[in-house]
């Protein structure tokens, strides 16, 4: 494994290559990445303490404070972008500096002594004074105080340059995105299953422009979109739709008391409790301005795409929401009619399917326990309102269950169905990995209409091949196996046959090579040796003489051999030669 030593003394150990976080971050001396079977960390009331330093989780908090302020932006720009945005500025000030990830939006350089805490601030500063003109007498008074405790000298004006040029390099990089289009309007066709405006409101379907806005990972919104929702004669239809209508009734007799305060609790905008769970844990495993960096950029940049891909598959699938299934009933006999039924929550002026706080809610869950472990201990708390006066707090030992229980709320509450959960689920947690299995944050490169990447382009590690190509090239380990772009590929010795052991962090250090193809063999490989083998997952992987084929997640360019000879997940990872044996040269 290779360490990035960076001069400044507060900095502990980061992971060599974003993704890589999930197998072998080292988050200081006391606070190494957790595995799921990991005690919990304890971080009750943490959130309403002092940031502790660090200016990254500072300003996220400030941003999270400004979108819940009321009408802080254009209602049609989703404040997820501006996280991400923020975020993306931050990384690439704070990266600038310190030289171990290349940047996402700029090719920007700083003397490695220029102050990271500056540069990290005027970076946030500066896109949110770009993005929240209104609020810059605020952010300015902010900027102040953190600049005051910065000794002042040469180290403190570079970390102030670079991180003014990292704000105005994302702002320029997103100023043509599509967010600022003019939403087109929504005219249901008045068929069954077709969307239309909900009461009491009836307001006009929001973000239908979303879909369209351009990634910051993903190639298009589109990437990931699930199967549509079943037909409404279908069974499946029929069971969801009557599960909502006896739980997530206004008057439901069959909700439990928990159920309902959950379903109030988790009625905000699902992206704002992710970001308050991140800063939660981010400060009780005592995370630096590095690591900080490095999770709220993967994390806001994955939550912003999480956003556009749900919104894609809304307006293309445009299904109505439950209220209205129930209330007209057309389309399937097994569900009756209630023409006064209503929800315990208002519902969102948008399409049902898939949902969004199952969406979101997993990739964020996702990204999280590839930092920091599935469990940790963090608490949501609902403000008191006239009827319930006392303000109600709940505490949480898992990522992957809060996930899961922010999804359900929503059946409870009335405004989804099991089937948008599930499908919500699949779509989140696929951005999710897509975002973790990236070598470098950077912008993807779009699909061309033909399906071909642009001359000069590298196809991330994660990415799905239609028809994977697998072939040989020269290297210092003389003829080794590579993929149709010359990534080195590896096999793990402790797979079993054709079958893969490697799942979970395993995957997301050394992401499989998969297909939704017949592979195919380029120069020096052999059609008769190429295969696949299905993995738990539900994807398909290529084999090579019986060995499930993996890249390693810091093999950022063609020739690139990082991975051979190391040992991890319990046993070692090889290069192949052309008759797909291993190599264990070094």
């Amino acid at each position: 494994m290779r360490v990035f030593a960076l001069p400044e003394p507060e900095r502990t150990q980061r992971r060599p290559a974003l993704a890589l976080a999930v197998a072998f971050l080292t988050l200081g001396a006391q606070h190494a990445a957790a595995p799921a079977h990991a005690a919990p960390i304890a971080t009750a009331n943490v959130v309403a303490r002092p940031a502790q330093g660090n200016v990254v989780i500072e300003w996220n908090r400030t941003l999270l404070d400004i979108v819940r302020s009321p009408h802080a932006e254009p209602s049609t720009i989703h404040p997820t972008r501006n996280f991400a945005i923020m975020s993306a500025a931050v990384y690439d000030a704070v990266n600038a500096i310190s030289r171990a990830h290349p940047l996402y939006g700029s090719s920007l350089t700083a003397p490695r002594d220029a102050s990271r805490p500056a540069a990290a601030a005027v970076a946030a500063h500066d896109t949110l004074t770009a993005l929240y003109p209104a609020h810059k007498a605020s952010l300015d008074s902010q900027l102040s105080n953190d600049l005051a405790g910065i000794p002042d000298g040469r180290a403190k004006q570079e970390g102030i340059k670079i991180g003014a040029q990292a704000a105005r390099a994302i702002i320029a990089l997103r100023a043509h995105d599509g967010a600022d289009a003019t939403p087109p309007p929504y005219s249901t066709t008045g068929k069954p299953g077709d969307y239309r405006s909900t009461p009491p409101a009836f307001k006009a379907p929001e973000f239908t422009h979303w879909g369209n806005v351009t990634p910051f990972l993903l190639r298009t919104g589109h990437q990931f979109r699930p199967p549509g929702p079943p037909a409404l004669s279908s069974p499946a239809y029929a069971a969801a739709v009557n599960e909502v209508k006896a739980v997530g009734a206004a008057r439901s007799t069959t909700r439990t008391a928990e159920q309902t305060t959950l379903a109030k609790l988790w009625s905000g905008p699902a992206q704002n409790y992710w970001y308050d769970v991140a800063q939660q844990i981010a400060l009780a495993r005592h995370s630096d301005i590095d690591q900080s960096a490095d999770l709220f950029a993967l994390l806001n940049l994955t939550v912003a795409d999480a956003t556009i891909g749900i919104y894609d598959a809304k307006y293309t699938y445009r299904f109505w929401r439950p209220i209205t299934a129930i209330r007209l009933a057309a389309g399937n006999p097994r569900v009756k009619r209630d023409s006064t039924w209503t929800p315990l929550v208002t519902t969102p002026p948008d399409p049902s399917y898939p949902g969004m706080h199952s969406d979101i809610s997993t990739a964020a869950a996702t990204v999280l326990a590839g930092f920091y472990g599935d469990r940790n201990t963090f608490t949501l708390t609902a403000p008191a309102t006239a009827a319930s006066p006392r303000p109600y707090t709940k505490p949480y030992t898992s990522l992957s269950a809060t996930a899961t229980e922010a999804g359900l709320s929503r059946i409870w509450g009335g405004v989804h169905t099991r089937l948008d959960h599930e499908s919500g689920n699949e779509l989140g947690a696929a951005i999710a990995r897509y975002a973790l299995g990236q070598s470098k944050l950077a912008p993807a490169v779009p699909s061309s209409p033909t399906g071909k990447t642009p001359a000069g382009s590298v196809t991330p590690a994660s990415a799905t091949v239609a028809n994977t190509i697998v072939a040989v090239r020269d290297s210092k380990l003389g003829k080794i196996l590579v993929d149709g772009r010359g990534r080195t590929l590896y096999l793990f010795v402790a797979d079993k046959g054709t079958s893969s052991t490697c799942y979970g962090a395993c995957a997301r250090a050394w992401p499989p090579l998969t297909t939704t193809g017949k592979p195919q063999a380029g120069s020096g490989a052999s059609p008769a040796l190429l295969g696949t083998t299905a993995r738990t997952d539900h994807t398909t992987q290529v084999t090579y003489n019986g060995h499930p084929l993996y890249y390693f997640i810091t093999d950022v360019k063609p020739g690139d051999i990082t991975g051979q000879g190391v040992d991890s997940f319990g046993a070692k990872w090889w290069v192949l030669d052309p008759k797909g044996n291993k190599i264990e040269a070094r």
